[in-house]
């Protein structure tokens, strides 16, 4: 039902605000009367409409909000439970008001006649492109409530990560906050100082010397430049990114970066894999199977060849030749693939390598601080010993003057 809110003054003469579901604003009016209140204004709560300018604080789905509500749905969907009603009851369970009203809208669309992808589809700041693919997929193919399952394990999948990335990245970011705090201060309030005294003794200044008086002088006149540029550059990086060629530039860059290139390529061949098994033990089709999965992996390089091992599928081929080809998938796991499709126990090859690549990547974000931290000290060191090294110089030489 859609959700109204409403705002009314009670016996006391006290007014309040509060929220109601009803069919009509006829019928959620003769609600609000019924509780002996007399309405101010009623009005139909909206969620955000697509490319609106409007920022709505408060107004968001997390990632656990929206995993429990995919797990709940999915139970429901697996109770034989028709759509509208499963969407009905979840929009009474769920605590958060966005998504409340945006399961009211989703339940409108479905009410009309639209599939339930296509009425997820309208809140693309909620439901990402893999999400609305993969209930797509799951609709085609009949297994709706196995494809949400899959989804809610992927979006609590992605929560997990996500802390695991922050936690392994909380130091490194307090030593590069902290650390760039205090050298601005010591190029605002101590270099200029110093800079007056080199001044005075007309003293032929180093190099080193001469760039840390440049560096003072721009953070004092035209620091605002620095934001400016911070929001321009990111403005054209994601404009860049969007393009074709620039997805698929920057997504090689991110696959060849040291460490963290080798860690999204085990993330997305763990995912590839987990997912690819449980669709083909819950009898989803494999062609099926591999079209959901090729949406859940981010990387375009890593999912065109997963198109291409589909197509090779499709032709009665092995999947493994295209994945070996494109360099992206180990080749231990492109073997074991192999052997699961000979032997004709490819789920079971799958869960192995899925679970073997998912303590790797346990291993490797535990590893990431201890491999950060040392990197922070000596780029903080070495910019420490170029300020004091800049400074020491002139000292040194108005000292033998």
């Amino acid at each position: 039902m859609p959700i109204f809110q409403y705002k009314a003054i009670d016996n006391t003469g006290k007014e309040f605000k509060d929220s109601i579901t009803a069919e009509s604003i006829i019928q959620a009016k003769s609600k609000v009367r019924s509780q002996g209140v007399m309405i101010i204004n009623i009005t139909e709560k909206k969620s955000k409409a697509k490319g609106s300018s409007s920022f709505s604080f408060g107004k968001k789905v997390n990632v656990n909000d929206l995993a429990m509500m995919t797990r709940q749905l999915a139970t429901l969907v697996r109770a034989k439970i028709q759509i509208v009603e499963a969407l009905s009851a979840l929009q009474d369970q769920v605590e958060n008001e966005h998504l409340r009203v945006i399961l009211s809208e989703v339940k409108q669309d479905v009410n009309q006649g639209a599939s339930l992808a296509k009425a997820l589809a309208k809140h693309p700041k909620v439901f990402s492109n893999v999400y609305i693919n993969m209930v797509e997929a799951g609709e085609e193919s009949g297994n709706l409530e196995i494809v949400l399952l899959r989804l809610a394990d992927f979006t609590e999948a992605q929560r997990k990560l996500l802390v695991k990335v922050q936690s392994a990245m909380m130091y490194p970011m307090i030593m590069i906050v902290v650390g760039t705090l205090l050298i601005s201060g010591i190029f605002i309030a101590v270099i200029p100082k110093l800079a007056k005294i080199f001044e005075a003794r007309k003293m032929e200044l180093p190099l080193p010397t001469k760039i840390c008086i440049g560096i003072s002088d721009f953070l004092q006149n035209y620091w605002m430049l620095i934001p400016l540029f911070i929001i321009f550059f990111i403005w054209i990086f994601k404009k860049w990114k969007a393009s074709e060629r620039g997805e698929r530039v920057w997504h090689g860059f991110v696959l060849r970066l040291p460490i963290l290139g080798n860690l999204n390529k085990m993330i997305n061949v763990s995912r590839f894999c987990s997912t690819l098994g449980t669709l083909l033990n819950s009898g989803v089709p494999i062609l099926m199977s591999m079209k959901i999965v090729k949406n859940l992996v981010p990387n375009v390089l890593m999912k065109e060849a997963i198109d291409d091992a589909k197509e090779a599928v499709q032709e009665g081929a092995s999947m493994a030749p295209p994945l070996k080809a494109s360099g992206h998938f180990p080749p231990m796991v492109t073997h074991m693939i192999t052997l699961g499709e000979n032997s004709g126990e490819l789920e079971e090859m799958l869960g192995i390598i899925a679970e073997n690549y998912e303590d790797q990547v346990e291993a490797k974000l535990d590893g990431l601080t201890a491999t950060l931290e040392p990197i922070m000290i000596v780029v903080m060191g070495a910019a420490v010993f170029f300020i004091v090294f800049s400074v020491i110089m002139p000292m040194m030489k108005m000292n033998q003057v």
